[in-house]
């Protein structure tokens, strides 16, 4: 199906902000309404979240941790693993009560778990106190589905609509003032065997060329000091364009853009990692040297399992190419332990793949079934508790690398971002180029910029160091 790009301006739903606003200036129970938003799984929903939050701030809210004091409740859900479903249900559950004592209260859900009936069945018949559901489809809709529910009572529910567009001009309010996040595209064509998220976010639609690169300029003049791009497969940047630009050439345009800045992304798949992205890396003033590059397991036979549509051979090549090209590289990338039907001999596959890369560090996760998908039907003959004992074993294996790694790095001198506060009394938190975290003492004024630290010490995955001086 051919996929209309209707770059449209947010601007039909403004009257709908509006008329929210004039509401909702009647219903607050304080001087402003309060929004309370809670963010689950995956960057992109983070991302999806500070767009909700620009539209509510045009509504006339303020918003607040604390949800009994909230006059909008919101749980922006996610469908990649069975605990987070479970956690969110918990988690709507409690909000019964705040309902009770405060009828006026709005509470709604939106996100990829929306996207799925079996759970929106759920909601409707077990949560009637719910007053607004929408999908990842529906989100530049928020405002005229939030104004039904407030006007017109009853339970507001759109999902399963989309109409294969990128709207664009809805207003953004981020949480952070110096890191970013910059989606770039929406949706995956790769149906990976145990994944949900085509299902819940669609097919590859790509932003224009142009916006994404306006945007990012707007960032990093706001004074953004670090931007992530984000789509669930980067790498395949504007095949549904146009106007053909890959991810390389779209990395290489923001690269232009004069400023201090680091610019990352996530994420990336193997099948599409071109050695064309990995020389823009390597030439780069801004791109990060680092690279997450899942590879999920290293078997072939389960990577077939899984329509990975790479082999392990393939996987290697790109990673010594990266290796090669790219100083001071930093990998790190997804592991998934017990597909249904791998045995111990593949997941040791897997476990001398991780020797012989040799990761920063890993994203490790058992495999969870996602009613919906290929692979929740497959068999599965091993136990949790023996996928437990093989997930233990690469714990270890990994964090012998990630220590031998780290001490490797005593007595050098990193650039660092300086992110924020520690646990401990004057000691400050940071991040190298290559994604590895560096503690050291030093004052809050510090947060937001780039420093140079001496690493003192090494830990499993943290570094401890010392402030050379301010850049």
């Amino acid at each position: 199906m051919a996929i209309n790009f209707d770059y449209k301006q947010f601007s039909d739903d403004n009257n709908y902000m509006q008329m929210c606003a004039e509401v909702m200036a009647v219903r607050a129970r304080g001087d402003i309404p309060m929004a309370c938003i809670r963010t689950y799984g995956c960057q992109q929903n983070v991302a999806d979240s500070e767009k909700i939050k620009g539209m509510l701030e045009q509504m006339g809210f303020g918003f607040t941790e604390n949800a009994e004091d909230a006059d909008f409740i919101l749980f922006n859900t996610c469908a990649v693993r069975e605990h987070a479903e479970d956690r969110v249900f918990g988690n709507v559950g409690a909000l019964k009560n705040i309902k009770r004592r405060h009828p006026s209260v709005v509470i709604g859900l939106c996100g990829c778990m929306m996207e799925q009936k079996h759970v929106t069945d759920r909601l409707y018949k077990s949560f009637p106190f719910v007053n607004l559901v929408f999908g990842t489809h529906s989100l530049h809709k928020f405002p005229e589905l939030f104004y039904n529910a407030v006007t017109f009572g009853g339970r507001v529910y759109e999902t399963g609509i989309d109409d294969k567009t990128v709207y664009e001009g809805i207003p953004t309010r981020r949480d952070g003032t110096f890191k970013g996040w910059l989606p770039i595209m929406y949706g995956c064509n790769n149906f990976c065997t145990y994944c949900i998220v085509p299902y819940t976010r669609g097919r590859e639609r790509s932003r224009k060329f142009e916006d994404v690169v306006n945007e990012a300029r707007q960032m990093i003049e706001s004074g953004y000091k670090e931007i992530t791009l984000l789509g669930q497969n980067v790498n395949s940047y504007g095949k549904n364009l146009e106007d053909k630009h890959t991810f390389a050439e779209l990395l290489q345009e923001i690269d232009k853009i004069d400023g201090d800045y680091i610019l990352r992304f996530m994420t990336s798949h193997p099948k599409d990692c071109s050695k064309e992205l990995i020389d823009v890396i390597a030439q780069s003033r801004h791109v990060s040297c680092h690279l997450h590059l899942p590879f999920q397991s290293g078997s072939n036979r389960v990577l077939k399992a899984m329509n990975r549509s790479y082999t392990r051979e393939k996987y290697l090549e790109i990673i010594d190419y990266a290796k090669k090209n790219i100083p001071n590289l930093s990998l790190t990338s997804d592991v998934i332990v017990g597909f249904p039907g791998e045995t111990y001999e593949e997941f040791s596959e897997t476990v001398s793949l991780v020797k012989e890369v040799g990761f920063t560090s890993l994203f490790t996760f058992i495999y969870s079934p996602r009613n919906g998908t290929p692979a929740a039907k497959m068999e599965d003959p091993y136990t949790h508790k023996e996928k437990s004992q093989w997930f233990s074993e690469l714990l270890k294996v990994q964090e012998e690398i990630a220590a031998q790694r780290c001490a490797a790095m005593v007595g050098t001198t990193v650039r660092v971002l300086v992110e924020g506060k520690t646990d401990k009394e004057g000691v400050l938190t940071s991040r190298t180029s290559g994604n590895i975290i560096v503690d050291f003492p030093g004052d809050e004024s510090l947060v937001g910029n780039f420093v140079n630290v001496k690493i003192t010490k090494a830990r499993n995955w943290i570094l401890n160091g010392e402030l050379e001086d301010k850049e």
